[in-house]
């Protein structure tokens, strides 16, 4: 293993994930008022992040493989705050029917997230297709993965966590609790954990194989994200408030706020 191929890059990504999260946390959690100066800035980031991308798809240089890394990030975190502020959410805005099971809660659940989960799907085929038979794929790589493991995450909760880290859902969104399954370890998280593994262990082992070069760089930057979603999974079967890492990025009227409107919840369930 070496510093410049296999440390740095998961240094690069632990760092750009915790500024990215804190950053919505915190935009979102700003007067509503700021939304759309918000989104105008984060949409203009993705459109100069897809860009960016086009124009390094076919160098797999160090510099180039960070920026393709940095640029599906932004545009991942402009389609996050879309969904966060309710500008791309989905038709249903409104908490599920309290008689509604099996099939029903399914469809009203995809009805809450259906424009924001295919505002993901596309842009992924955006990039995949950008970046296909070219040099750098990171991009595409990463943007691919935060899809699937942000999937697993959602279907788990849908089925049921022991652990929900709702603490930093915005107000307006307080009716996507109700399409929470109950408080229990379900089939799906269970599955979802450990496939989340063994693909962690896949790509760490095609990190180390890659050598100790410029060549370890994108396979490193590739399984320190994947590392970090086995852990958000891993928070969701454990009594951990991962929520906490961001409190620092929330209004303290917002946080209290968030709070009471959460228990009232609860108990309503």
């Amino acid at each position: 293993m070496s510093l410049t191929g296999h440390f740095l890059p998961g240094i690069a990504v632990l760092l750009s994930w915790f500024a990215s999260t804190g950053l919505i946390v915190w935009l979102v959690h700003r007067p509503r008022a700021t939304y759309r100066a918000s989104m105008v800035g984060t949409t203009v980031a993705a459109m100069v992040g897809i860009g960016m991308i086009a124009a390094t798809r076919h160098d797999s240089g160090p510099a180039a493989t960070y920026a393709a890394a940095a640029a599906a990030l932004a545009i991942w975190a402009w389609q996050e705050l879309a969904f966060l502020t309710g500008a791309a959410a989905g038709p249903r805005r409104l908490p599920a029917d309290r008689n509604a099971v099996g099939f029903l809660r399914f469809r009203q659940a995809t009805e809450a997230l259906l424009w924001h989960e295919l505002a993901l799907a596309g842009l992924l085929v955006l990039l995949a297709a950008i970046s296909w038979g070219t040099a750098n794929q990171v991009a595409a790589g990463v943007f691919g993965l935060l899809f699937v493991l942000r999937l697993a995450a959602k279907l788990s909760i849908f089925s049921g966590v022991p652990n929900f880290s709702d603490e930093l859902i915005p107000a307006h969104l307080q009716y996507l609790r109700s399409y929470f399954g109950p408080r229990r370890i379900s089939a799906t998280l269970l599955a979802s954990l450990a496939t989340s593994l063994v693909l962690a262990a896949l790509l760490a082992q095609r990190a180390l194989a890659a050598g100790a070069g410029d060549a370890a760089i994108a396979p490193s930057l590739v399984f320190t994200l994947a590392g970090l979603g086995v852990l958000e999974l891993t928070f969701l079967a454990l009594p951990v408030r991962d929520g906490a890492l961001w409190h620092w990025a929330l209004r303290r009227d917002s946080t209290t706020h968030i709070a009471g409107q959460a228990r009232g919840t609860v108990h309503g369930l």
